[in-house]
């Protein structure tokens, strides 16, 4: 293209958003989308919200480490820069291979975020960015360089600057403007540099190599050292404060051979892989963590089934009940934590509401249980991707130092979902049954995150992505480190790329110690119609590696039953409460008292009810002790009857009664004899029949019929709750549908403030309202429509929001003009009274 057929180079940031197409400028707005929150309503606003500090700040965070590099790079650049001038600041005099490959993508990147624009001739970092990231002494620079010649010098006085160009070897100048231009300028020429410092003392050198790659200040006396005064002397340092001296920049550049950073890093760090498996072996390590994920739960659930803790005033479980839950799954209490966070955030529990708050429940986990274990599971994990909820900060401390507590508030860290995909994602890119090394995962994700993963004093990004890989193996989603076939599905991952010879494991199992150089595509997070989709084909992927629910169990003359795996959920309700579980593993095993038999019996089962269910449950006879046990609990069984006087006891033998009433054990019972067969009570009916099961007895309930009450565990429930919404980190990327409609109206915007207007039209300032009188206006209007003109208009519309409008009027009548509104590019009726005011064109608007 000639230069004639150049388009002239943007004067402003607006100008160059106005160039772009509209799938520029769709980018721009899905990869900052709070741009468009609310709408801006033409370029020119869209441009000034670009830079804004917070929306800037919140780019930068955004960009990988050598696109970051390369801002940085720019700040400290002259302003416009030249490519070639960005490039000696980042590849250096050498001309590193590798950061010319990767600098024009850092760039593109930058000017489609709108952090950069201008031609390569003339590129400008947004003025809110090089706020943020050139250098000064209260926010040194990443890149640890100093203030230029010229910012240095500024207020030195005229004399002293005529010194140090002397003492440099450069001719007296007549004024200090010029002065400052041939120091600078012969800082800048690598020769003569080299020559002046070729004579510099051994000392001095050893100063400028302590400063030169940052920081670049250092601290003087009044009587400087004479290696100190030889610099200062030449302007290689420059005061800045009395005691305090400066490198400048351009004396640190040359130093540097011209590289504003000491490592560039152009090529992300690679994903080690630590260890190799066989898929197989994987995807069944991780079907096995997610049978033990689902049991988890539902051990949960059901301690928590008839009511489960308090809830703190403050919310949240107190540090006694997470300890109590954590004994109760046999889990250290961060374990125990992120399961009760885990059934929260998939809706399984919530508080009840209760006056006495507590939690249990919801409804949503008695229609959980009936569903397939894969599809549970899927459930489980695909609330566990989407959670801002986080349970490795329980027990830590929020900034007004207060204790964060399980399903209290202050757990939500909205990066959390982003680093979960990404820690995935990068699993994803290894070959099949390949684990990664967790720090090299760590380093890939400071390096596309710089900002927020260098923060030392909160690494929250790497501690999120620790607590992703372990959890992550915790629910099945992984199997020895390595990303299984069911955890690919959940991402929409493609098919895992196919090891090289050095992956290949020797053996079943075998663990090689390898390097990965593949750098995986990013994967981006799915829609919610996507991921239910994702997560049903991980269901289906997962279903035919778990185990298939059993029938029977194996008894055994100890009095224990042996469940040599899962149970059929009718089975193992119905063991849950003849038995008392005594072990869990691969095979559990329950064991039968006296007490748990009598809770059977107090369920509504008789005698032949539990012989029967255990002769067609076992593979192994009835042992002759546990028929024994219950019948002889059966016998006792409801020999005795309390009801409710205060409460009473009641028994045919009277011996028995007689028995009770000698019995020390009886005295806090309040018990006296009303009858050969009928004690009373001063206890309540549930206080006389616990009393009298401590005394060895076993009593039976009864209505006020005299019927014998069956008692059952009561399910306690919460009311229908949803489960916690997800906190946004900021607004939602726009959708499609959005964006287009989005696009038209910006464009429609800037089309009404760009067209020319005819010469003394225009309004006082940029983007205001025109203003004229209704006369004015209705005459204008009036004109238009005989004429065909086309007319630039303010008008308000009925929620008080000011729009400008480019129309052509058709028809005025009634306190209304129809026209055709070219910002809108359809037919429209506007009320008069809401029109601010009307200009004319100019006759070559377009």
């Amino acid at each position: 293209m000639s230069t004639e057929d150049r388009p002239p180079a943007p004067r402003s940031l607006a100008e160059a958003l106005r160039a772009r197409g509209d799938a520029s400028l769709g980018a721009l707005l899905r990869s900052r989308p709070d741009l468009i929150t609310p709408v801006p309503t033409d370029l020119t606003q869209l441009a000034t919200r670009a830079g804004t500090r917070a929306s800037v700040v919140r780019a930068l965070e955004r960009l990988d480490r050598f696109a970051l590099q390369t801002a940085e790079a720019l700040a400290v650049a002259p302003d416009p820069a030249t490519y070639g001038e960005l490039l000696g600041l980042m590849a250096g005099d050498d001309a590193d291979p590798a950061v010319v490959a990767a600098l024009p993508h850092a760039l593109d990147l930058l000017r489609e975020q709108a952090l950069v624009w201008g031609d390569d001739d003339r590129l400008r970092l947004v003025r809110t960015a090089r706020e943020l990231l050139a250098p000064s002494p209260q926010h040194p620079s990443p890149t640890g360089l100093g203030p230029t010649v010229q910012e240095a010098t500024a207020g030195m006085s005229p004399g002293r600057i005529q010194e140090i160009v002397t003492a440099a070897g450069l001719a007296s100048t007549h004024d200090s403007v010029s002065a400052v231009t041939a120091l600078a300028g012969l800082f800048t020429d690598r020769a003569r540099m080299a020559a002046l410092l070729a004579g510099a003392p051994p000392d001095s050198l050893d100063v400028l190599e302590r400063l030169v790659w940052g920081p670049p200040y250092g601290q003087v006396t009044a009587d400087p050292a004479p290696r100190l005064r030889w610099l200062l002397d030449r302007g290689l340092l420059l005061p800045t404060a009395p005691g305090t001296v400066v490198l400048p920049r351009e004396v640190a550049l040359h130093l540097r051979r011209g590289l504003a950073h000491r490592a560039p890093e152009p090529v992300p760090p690679v994903v080690e892989t630590a260890a190799v498996h066989r898929p197989q072996v994987v995807d069944s390590a991780a079907a096995g963590q997610a049978y033990t994920a689902l049991a988890t739960v539902e051990e949960l659930l059901k301690d928590w089934d008839e009511g489960g803790p308090a809830v703190l005033r403050a919310g949240g479980l107190s540090v006694r009940d997470l300890k109590r839950t954590a004994v109760a799954l046999d889990l250290p209490e961060p374990a125990a934590a992120f399961w009760v966070e885990l059934a929260y955030a998939a809706g399984l529990i919530a508080s009840d509401g209760e006056a006495d708050e507590r939690y249990a429940a919801t409804p949503a986990y008695d229609e959980w249980r009936e569903l397939p274990a894969a599809e549970r599971w899927s459930r489980l994990v695909t609330a566990w991707l989407a959670a801002t909820r986080t349970a490795g900060l329980v027990g830590g401390r929020d900034a007004k130092d207060r204790s964060l507590s399980a399903l209290g508030p202050g757990l939500d860290r909205s990066a959390a979902p982003e680093v979960r995909h990404r820690v995935l994602a990068l699993l994803a890119g290894l070959p099949e049954g390949a684990a990664p090394a967790a720090g090299s995962v760590l380093a890939r994700l400071r390096w596309e995150r710089p900002l927020r993963g260098d923060r030392r004093e909160d690494d929250l990004r790497g501690r999120l992505a620790e607590w992703a890989l372990s959890e992550a193996e915790l629910l099945g989603v992984t199997g020895r480190g390595a990303l299984s076939a069911q955890g690919r599905a959940l991402l929409g991952a493609p098919a895992a790329p196919a090891p090289g010879p050095e992956a290949e494991p020797s053996g079943p199992g075998d663990k090689l110690p390898v390097h990965h150089h593949h750098r995986p595509a990013p994967l981006a997070p799915l829609s919610p119609a996507d991921q239910a989709v994702a997560s049903a084909a991980a269901a289906r992927l997962l279903a035919p590696l778990l185990p298939e629910p059993l029938d029977h169990v194996l008894l055994q003359a100890d009095l224990t039953a042996v469940a040599p795996g899962p149970l059929q959920r009718p089975l193992a309700d119905m063991l849950g409460v003849l038995a008392e579980v005594e072990s869990k593993g691969g095979a559990t095993v329950y064991r039968f008292t006296p007490g748990s038999v009598r809770r059977a019996l107090d369920a509504g089962q008789a005698a032949s009810d539990l012989h029967a269910f255990l002769a067609a449950h076992s593979r192994t006879p009835v042992p002759q002790p546990l028929a024994y046990l219950i019948d002889d609990v059966a016998r006792r069984h409801g020999h005795l009857r309390v009801g409710a006087a205060s409460a009473y006891v009641r028994c045919d033998d009277d011996a028995v009664l007689s028995e009770i009433l000698a019995d020390k054990r009886a005295a806090g019972l309040g018990l006296r004899r009303l009858a050969p067969t009928v004690l009373a009570a001063q206890a309540d009916p549930a206080g006389l029949l616990e009393g009298l099961r401590a005394m060895g007895f076993a009593p039976a309930a009864e209505s006020a019929e005299g019927d014998v009450l069956i008692t059952r565990a009561l399910a306690h429930r919460t009311p229908p709750r949803a489960a916690p919404e997800p906190v946004p980190d900021g607004p939602p990327v726009p959708d499609d549908t959005l964006l287009a409609a989005a696009l038209r109206a910006i464009r429609a915007g800037d089309l009404a403030s760009t067209t020319p207007r005819k010469p003394g039209t225009a309004p006082a300032a940029n983007g205001e309202l025109p203003r004229t009188g209704a006369a004015e206006t209705l005459a204008t209007m009036q004109a238009a429509v005989l004429t065909g003109e086309a007319l630039w208009i303010g008008y308000v519309n009925a929620d008080g929001a000011a729009s400008q409008r480019v129309i052509a009027p058709i028809r005025v009548e009634g306190g209304f003009v129809t026209a055709y509104d070219h910002t809108a590019d359809e037919v429209r009726t506007y009320p008069l009274h809401r029109i601010t005011g009307v200009a004319e064109l100019a006759d070559d608007a377009g």
